[in-house]
């Protein structure tokens, strides 16, 4: 689910061409394998479908303008999740509010497209982040890879922050997660076991320590989604208290799963050594073949 306005740019799209939105600079593409639309404020993936379906990510209809983070699609929370340790930078860091460049644009790779993106400013004295994004009729993945160009060791946490379009959340299960510890983050991060499937019935805020795939069913589709480079999965929905820029009437059209390198798994790495977390969506049956 999409903002109509957006729909409208995809509509009038054949091929691929530069557009704006809400004071965003985009990336529209309409082409045989399916649709994509990317935000250069923020790297910001915010639609994708393959040819002849839905599409995968919501992204809300009411944003909050630049410079502020826009919520949908999938931010990029780097470089650390959540609050800064030293209390010192926004919530979930500075990449989702950046802005980034565009370097390279393929065509024709695996029957789609491979973007590769960099921040137009340096983000961090010692790490450089960079974006890899593959796109074609089958499948959605994305790469958040972060290089250490300092000299001492750095902790690294983040996130691939997706949001994804769903008919109703009441009615989704997550499959995969069954065995795995969690801290939810709205008791206090008090520790548990996940037991069997998950579903949602109100705010939901937890951190599961695991690498494994995971089967997003919303009853209508059933969505694979594995990751590399995490050991930590995150899900997330508002319930009923929602944020000013999720109108009520989207309150159910999405949750949120995201691969995440978090206090349960951070990430250090050392001069010249480099990170990749990676997310791979695809249909579950496809994913089988």
């Amino acid at each position: 689910m999409i903002p109509d306005a957006l729909s409208e740019l995809l509509s009038a799209t054949q091929g691929q061409r530069d557009a704006t939105w809400q004071g965003r600079s985009l990336l529209v593409i309409n082409d045989d394998w399916g649709e994509l639309i990317l935000s250069r404020h923020g790297g910001h993936l915010l639609h994708y479908a393959p040819a002849g379906e839905r599409g995968w990510l919501w992204t809300t209809s009411t944003p909050k303008a630049p410079p502020e983070a826009l919520r949908g699609g999938v931010p990029l929370c780097w470089p650390w999740f959540g609050e800064p340790e030293d209390g010192n930078g926004p919530m979930h860091g500075l990449a989702r509010t950046a802005n980034w460049r565009i370097d390279a644009v393929d065509e024709d790779v695996e029957g789609g497209v491979e973007i590769h993106l960099s921040p137009e400013a340096r983000l961090h004295d010692s790490l450089a982040p960079r974006l890899v994004i593959h796109a074609n009729a089958q499948r959605l993945a994305m790469e958040l890879v972060t290089e250490h160009i300092g000299e001492t060791p750095i902790r690294l946490t983040q996130a691939l922050h997706a949001y994804f379009s769903v008919p109703d959340t009441h009615q989704c299960r997550i499959e995969g997660l069954g065995g795995a510890r969690y801290l939810d983050k709205l008791a206090d991060y008090a520790e548990a076991e996940q037991n069997g499937v998950l579903g949602i019935r109100g705010a939901l805020d937890r951190i599961h320590h695991s690498s494994r795939p995971l089967i997003l069913d919303d009853g209508h589709r059933r969505l694979r989604i594995a990751k590399q480079g995490s050991d930590s999965t995150v899900v997330w929905h508002p319930g009923d208290r929602l944020p000013t820029d999720i109108p009520e009437r989207e309150r159910l059209n999405f949750i949120c799963i995201e691969p995440a390198c978090t206090r349960l798994d951070p990430v250090w790495l050392a001069p010249g050594a480099q990170h990749v977390l990676s997310m791979h969506i695809s249909p579950e049956s496809s994913a089988q073949e």
